[in-house]
Parts: structure tokens; C-alpha cells; sequence
């Protein structure tokens, strides 16, 4: 486990799925915690959890908020003295096709997914110049941001300008100590897809499924090692950029890929159904 003994980690996103996943992760290697998410109950509910092992704040902001952005590194720096890592996670996703999602949906998308991690960065980068040993910033971006998906054509903008980006921040910090990664999922077993299964279009479910806790490993692999991005799972990665490179052959696999995942969220919507009986039969 790699030992992040005193350092300070922000993760936006993290009171549940992949956040909670990363926070709890980090917990295990000693980091101190500034969880942030809109709602207070599960960020309550995993501080709990995990204040026997360390210390945890929570916020509950709206990351599109600049004035608590601003206040979530002050809070910090007060609390903990300084700032070591960025987990920029919070993400939001209306599905559909840009002509049916409201105006305001897909505005908030880009809002959370692309304009909130470059204020936190932007507010990060100063006061992670000046720490002791190196700091890390990492952000969640997607596989959509490889490959455009249809039915998230604004979600897919979203993340194909947060991995531009970090690359691009990453050039502007190179030599400062501040490391810049993306980490890019394919589908996560998370209520961010699970929860509305029957709204996600059949391409999503033909890849391998990764787990919150492989992508939090990850997450902190990427705060230590030299890797810019980590595409999950790796023959998902290959096979977007394929079709990023080569549209024809990525809109000639579309058809098998459709099939692939009708028959995997078949099979989901059965195990989630198998699940749901077991947990009633309990009561």
C-alpha cells in the first residue's frame, strides 16, 4: 500500500461509488480527507466510516460554485496546513440525444464535468507549488472522452475536454513537482449507470464492467507513477482508440457491439432483479 502518511487529499464526488471508493483507499495509506459531494447524509455516512482510521472533513457544496470552491482550499489549509492531492470526480450525466435533454441539463453537464475541475485545479495549482515532496492531481474522465458515444454527446464533450485538459495543464506544470493524470473508466458497476440502467445506450455495457474500488487502485497509482492516463479495462482503452483513429471501423463494429451489450444488460437487469428478491425475502 503506498503510504500517503500526512498528506492532505481533496476528492469532489466522495460520498459514494468511485469517490467513496478512493477515500477509503486513501484512509487505508494514512491520507487525511476533505470529502465534498452535494449531499450531506452520505458524506456524513462514509466519515463515519472512516474516522477510526483518520481524520475526514466534509463539504456539502456544489462544486459549480466558485466562492466555495475558493473556500474548500482555505477550509483546508486551516484545517490540515496544506494541500497534497486533487481528486476531481464529482460528475454528472443526463442521457439522451442533445435534442431532448433540456437546455439546463446539458449546461450543467459541461459545468461539472469540464468547468469545475479547471477552477479546482486553478485554485490547487498555487498552493500546490509550494508543497514539500511533490503534489498530484488527478481527474476522472471517461471512455466517452476517447470515442464519442451517441445518447451522451454532451457527456462525451465534457470528458473529451477534461482529458485535453490535463495533458495540456500537465505540459504547463511540467518541472514544478505538481503531477497531472487522467484516469478514463469504462462502465463502472455505480448507480451513475446502474441506477437508470434501461437509459443507457446497449455500446455502454458490451465492455468489461471495472469495479469503484479498481478504479480508486488506480486513482492512486496514477498520484505516484509516471503515467499521464489509465484506460480501464486496457482492451476497452485499445478498442477506443481504434475507433477514434479509425471511425469507419469503429462504426462498422457498432452493430456487433450493440448486440454484445442488448445480450450484457440483459443479463444485469436479471442479476440486479435476482438481488433486489433476495434483499426483500430478508425483510
Amino acid at each position: 500500500m503506498e503510504n500517503f502518511s500526512n498528506k492532505t487529499v481533496i476528492i469532489t464526488g466522495g460520498s459514494e461509488g468511485v469517490g467513496a471508493a478512493t477515500a477509503r483507499k486513501f484512509a487505508d495509506a494514512g491520507a487525511k480527507l476533505l470529502l465534498v459531494a452535494r449531499g450531506r447524509n452520505n458524506l456524513e455516512k462514509i466519515a463515519a466510516e472512516l474516522r477510526h482510521q483518520t481524520q475526514v472533513l466534509i463539504t456539502a457544496m456544489d462544486v459549480t460554485d466558485e466562492r466555495a470552491c475558493a473556500a474548500l482550499f482555505d477550509q483546508a489549509e486551516s484545517e490540515f496546513g496544506a494541500v497534497h492531492v486533487l481528486i476531481n470526480n464529482a460528475g454528472y450525466h443526463e442521457r439522451g440525444y442533445v435534442e431532448t435533454v433540456a437546455t439546463e441539463d446539458l449546461g450543467r453537464m459541461i459545468d461539472v464535468n469540464l468547468k469545475a475541475p479547471i477552477l479546482l485545479c486553478r485554485l490547487a495549482i498555487p498552493r500546490m507549488r509550494t508543497v514539500e515532496g511533490g503534489a498530484a492531481i488527478v481527474n476522472v474522465a471517461s471512455l466517452a472522452g476517447r470515442v464519442p458515444v451517441r445518447g451522451a454527446a454532451t457527456y462525451s464533450a465534457s470528458k473529451f475536454g477534461l482529458r485535453a485538459f490535463t495533458f495540456a495543464l500537465g505540459e504547463e506544470l511540467r518541472g514544478t513537482g505538481i503531477k497531472l493524470a487522467v484516469v478514463s473508466p469504462g462502465p463502472i458497476d455505480t448507480g451513475f449507470i446502474m441506477s437508470n440502467i434501461d437509459s443507457v445506450e446497449d455500446i455502454v455495457f458490451s465492455q468489461p464492467m471495472s469495479t469503484s474500488e479498481e478504479v480508486a487502485d488506480e486513482i492512486l497509482k496514477l498520484c505516484l507513477n509516471d503515467r499521464r492516463e489509465r484506460s480501464m479495462p486496457p482492451v476497452s482503452g485499445m478498442l477506443a482508440t481504434l475507433s477514434y483513429l479509425f471511425p469507419a471501423l469503429g462504426r462498422k463494429l457498432q452493430p456487433v457491439l450493440d448486440r454484445r451489450g442488448r445480450r450484457a444488460k440483459r443479463r444485469w437487469r436479471e442479476k440486479m432483479a435476482m438481488h433486489a428478491g433476495d434483499e426483500t425475502a430478508k425483510r
